[in-house]
């Protein structure tokens, strides 16, 4: 009976944080106290004690070495580069908004925040080149969704933190690459049914390269810094209201067009921070503060406000539920579902159902909260050998991330509030049948694909 009302308080965490307007975290660490003291019987110092530490410090790492190159320009330079690259070729648009923020959320910025800097942009030259904005705010969405499964990226640090502390097998480069192929996939074909065809019949435009370059460096300009780890709800409100800037403005004299000593030094710390992490197996949050450190002893300017823009939010809602589930593995709720599930005796069946959760609850909650519940939940099951651990968590973080067009969660929501005026209803709508079949159609292919076979 303890088990079933310590899982159902989990889920209530879930619901309440997704109709009012609380951090997951804050309400998931009350709630495990509670449920510590009330349920189990055990004091704040074993709650506390299931704090996830390792994961603290990995995002608190890489978020900040996020904002210190938005501080010092090196994301804006990203931004700009990419827009100038497809040399008014209007079809290549949309690949250009994926690619960006692929590499943007690569690096550490939470999705809401990278689709917040890039839909102005993306938005802005649908409206004006006729492109499809649901086809824009798809590619700007999924291109963070794929690239947040970097190691060095907040999914991918969360899912392959939670892995690793659970004594699970990883493969973090797999889940990158498999994250990414999912999204491009649908992309693709988001591409061929909203006009990808007739953007590719019109070849280069010569006032589209002009207008393109102009409009990258005036949304560098005009881009709020408070985006990069605001709420949801104000990112989307800064996007409802034109992204006006709420800080001082920058320096006129700063091309964002130009590279400068401060911004290749970043890009290499951040090829460092991702070559030691790939590679070299180094930890990525304790490199990445390493790198910071520099930058920030180089540079000290740029530092200025840099720890305040920290994803602290995001750190407390990880911190919260992992603490949550650490107080059910503690008290063995944890081991008695896994029993539940393997009992069901259809274990492909039990991890399609995983899936599938994963992929309801994100489309209207939290992803992060999604992937840093569901994985140690499932780990009993695991362990059983019933289902290739690798394949399943890929499957689950790929149905969980890819919802997250729907107009429901934040990234899709920014989407529409970029939108035009006279195509936002519209925009809503498209996006909301995507991310509702997403719910469906993600959890079976990607169960097909990786779970079934049992190669992974």
């Amino acid at each position: 009976m303890h088990d079933v009302i310590a899982l159902g308080v989990l889920a209530l965490v879930f619901l309440v944080a997704t109709v009012r307007s609380i951090n997951m975290g804050a309400l998931a660490l009350v709630s495990a106290a509670v449920v510590g003291v009330t349920v189990f019987g055990v004091g704040p110092d074993e709650v506390v004690g299931g704090f996830p530490a390792s994961l603290f410090v990995i995002l608190v790492g890489v978020t900040y070495l996020f904002a210190l190159a938005k501080n010092n320009g090196t994301v804006d330079w990203m931004v700009h580069a990419s827009v100038r690259a497809v040399r008014g070729r209007v079809a290549l648009v949309p690949w250009a908004m994926f690619g960006i923020c692929a590499v943007i959320a690569g690096i550490g910025a939470a999705t809401p925040a990278t689709v917040a800097i890039v839909a102005p942009v993306g938005m802005g030259f649908a409206a004006r080149y006729r492109i499809s904005p649901v086809l824009m705010g798809m590619a700007i969405t999924l291109g963070a969704t794929g690239g947040s499964f970097s190691p060095i990226g907040i999914f991918g640090a969360i899912t392959n933190g939670v892995v690793s502390d659970n004594d699970l097998p990883g493969n973090p480069a797999l889940l990158f690459a498999m994250s990414v192929l999912a999204c491009f996939v649908i992309t693709v074909v988001a591409f061929v049914l909203f006009g990808g065809r007739e953007l590719m019949s019109r070849g280069r435009d010569a006032e589209a390269e002009e207008h393109i370059g102009e409009a990258a460096t005036a949304a560098s300009r005009t881009a709020t810094r408070t985006t990069v780890t605001g709420t949801p709800e104000s990112a989307v409100e800064h996007a409802r209201t034109g992204g006006a800037p709420t800080t001082t403005a920058p320096d006129p004299e700063d091309d964002d067009s130009r590279l400068n000593p401060e911004r290749i030094l970043t890009l290499v710390g951040l090829a460092f921070l991702a070559i030691s992490a790939l590679l070299l197996k180094f930890d990525v949050g304790f490199t990445a503060l390493g790198v910071a450190v520099v930058l920030t002893l180089v540079f000290p300017q740029s530092a200025k406000g840099a720890v305040d823009k920290i994803a602290w939010g995001t750190v407390l809602l990880v911190g919260g539920i992992v603490t949550y589930v650490s107080l059910l593995q503690d008290q063995g709720t944890v081991e008695w579902l896994g029993q539940q599930v393997a009992a069901v005796g259809a274990p492909l069946v039990a991890a399609l159902l995983i899936c599938v959760i994963g992929a309801v609850v994100s489309a209207f909650a939290s992803t992060t909260g999604i992937l840093g519940a569901l994985i140690p939940l499932a780990v009993p099951f695991l362990l059983t050998g019933q289902v290739g651990a690798v394949g399943l968590v890929i499957a689950l973080a790929i149905s969980s991330s890819v919802v997250d067009i729907s107009p429901f969660s934040t990234n899709g929501a920014l989407c529409v509030a970029n939108a035009e005026d006279k195509d936002r209803d519209g925009v809503f709508r498209q996006l909301m049948r995507w991310g509702m079949s997403l719910v469906v159609v993600a959890p079976l292919v990607t169960w097909g694909l990786l779970v079934v076979p049992g190669w992974l």
